[in-house]
């Protein structure tokens, strides 16, 4: 058995045990450990990554090939990089984390748990795809189960909301399709066969008119499940009405999505077609960055305020896939990374909060650091990293991104470039707004003084995802460099 064909195979033996499970206290137990196994299986593949790189000298490694459907040359093709470990343990942590949080679902335990790991599932496939008709299944795979997660288990206009997400993500998923055709029908263009071999189609010279029609299709399929503005209207929304493993995931990870699909498809692939488009998708990533910075100025709703938080943040990652140059992309990469880690903790967090205030809107709390201490420091220690203060994640992400934006002479690229540093000083203000209205000042309701406790599960989660913040804030290089090995390839495509 190849090592990545086990995250595909381990959840699914994961939902036959949950299928057989008897009330919550089973699925909640086969749910942990099934994700203890994946993150187990995670960090053993990043210790088997360093190891093989040392010998291997491929662009990918754990690779493997097997026909699926011969005709039209599709095959389960799969493999990583450095960029694709690093998302994979991404997912498998915040997959536990969400099944701490979890821990006290009583509503249908054994369909929700199965619901997360399918969509677990299409994550972990779609981050090993070397196949683009095999990414998009997977990518579907991966979409769906927010439908069911929200319309069943979400709160407020819960039906609204999935079918909102649903439709946009589908709709983008028909315009991804029609790009991802677009590639393959001129995959041929160097005289071989067709093929959805992504590294096999990095090496034809795809005509420069083929690639600048089909780029945008591709980018924005992608980039829509990533917050592209004006299409990132369904993710606000969609974080309001789900519950709270389901914004964690979908935040966190099912939102990484986009950004990898841009760089492992649109950028690779059409690399001419980037380079032609990259002015206007620059502009409408900018405002996406400044926009989401003010809009979440203006709420009340912590979910909103955090779902807002992560328009602009993910507007930084593609923001910095269009400047085009290594740096840059390294700041992008970790970007995806912090921002997985820090969004997840922000849901988990409010999650928590919200349990035992029954609201999420800011100006009826107050004074919480005096009864929930544990929950109110790490929200502050989540907010600090958010707005990039040295020693954690955001920063190191946010200072590649902005040095290798200014990189460029154009004129073009430092005027935007300075305005979305900008929304670094709007971060502060609505992190530290709502530290000064939530957890400072007087106790607002005395039923606070007797709230619940935070239990060992609930630590458990949380503690799972403050570790990689401080982590890659602490000592980034051994991260930064192994995504920048796995950059040289894309660069090349560009030079």
């Amino acid at each position: 058995m190849d090592i990545l064909s086990l995250f595909i195979i381990v959840p699914i033996i994961t939902i036959l045990a949950l299928v057989f499970a008897k009330g919550l206290k089973q699925a909640r137990i086969i749910s942990m450990i099934g994700s203890m196994v994946q993150l187990g299986m995670s960090i053993n593949l990043a210790f088997a990554y360093f190891a093989e790189r040392d010998t291997n000298s491929d662009i990918m490694v754990f690779t493997k090939d097997v026909v699926w459907y011969k005709e039209f040359n599709i095959h389960y093709y799969i493999g990583v990089d450095g960029i694709s470990v690093a998302l994979l343990l991404l997912t498998s942590i915040v997959v536990l984390a969400g099944v701490f949080i979890s821990w006290k679902m009583k509503d249908l335990p054994k369909e929700f748990f199965i619901s997360l790991i399918v969509l677990s599932i299409g994550v972990y496939g779609f981050f090993i795809s070397l196949d683009l008709f095999t990414m998009f299944v997977f990518f579907e795979i991966a979409v769906i189960p927010m439908y069911l997660l929200i319309g069943i288990w979400g709160s407020g206009p819960k039906e609204y909301s999935a079918m909102k997400l649903t439709l946009m993500l589908m709709g983008a998923s028909a315009v991804l399709l029609v790009g991802i055709l677009g590639i393959y029908f001129n995959s041929d263009a160097d005289g071989g066969a067709l093929t959805f071999n992504i590294l096999e189609i990095a090496q034809v010279n795809i005509p420069l008119e083929i690639q600048k029609l089909f780029f945008p299709l591709v980018f924005i399929g992608f980039a829509v499940i990533g917050a592209l503005f004006p299409f990132h209207t369904w993710s606000p929304d969609g974080h309001a009405s789900a519950p709270t493993a389901v914004s964690m995931l979908h935040a966190g990870v099912l939102m990484k999505l986009g950004g990898y699909g841009v760089f492992r498809v649109a950028m690779y692939l059409l690399p001419e077609g980037a380079l032609h488009w990259s002015w206007f998708f620059i502009i409408l990533s900018a405002i996406g960055v400044i926009y989401g910075a003010f809009a979440a100025i203006k709420q009340t709703d912590l979910k909103y305020i955090n779902a807002y938080s992560s328009v602009s943040h993910l507007g930084l990652v593609l923001f910095a896939l269009l400047m085009l140059n290594k740096t840059a992309w390294n700041g992008a990469i970790l970007q995806s990374l912090s921002h997985g880690f820090m969004t997840a903790l922000f849901f988990a967090l409010i999650g928590m909060i919200y349990g035992r205030t029954h609201t999420r809107d800011i100006t009826k709390l107050g004074g919480l650091l005096k009864v929930i201490p544990f929950i109110s420091v790490i929200y502050v220690i989540a907010g600090l990293a958010s707005l990039g203060l040295p020693g954690f994640s955001g920063f190191v992400a946010e200072m590649n991104i902005f040095v290798g934006a200014f990189q460029h002479d154009d004129m073009f690229y430092r005027v935007v470039t300075i305005i979305s540093v900008s929304a670094i000083v709007v971060t502060a203000v609505y992190i530290l707004r709502v530290v000064g209205i939530m957890l400072m000042g007087p106790i607002k309701n005395d039923s606070y003084l007797t709230l619940e406790r935070v239990t060992w599960y609930e630590k458990s989660g949380i503690l799972l995802l403050l570790t990689p913040i401080v982590g890659m804030g602490v000592a980034p290089l051994w991260l930064s460099n192994m995504i920048l090995e796995s950059l040289q390839p894309f660069i090349q495509g560009l030079l």
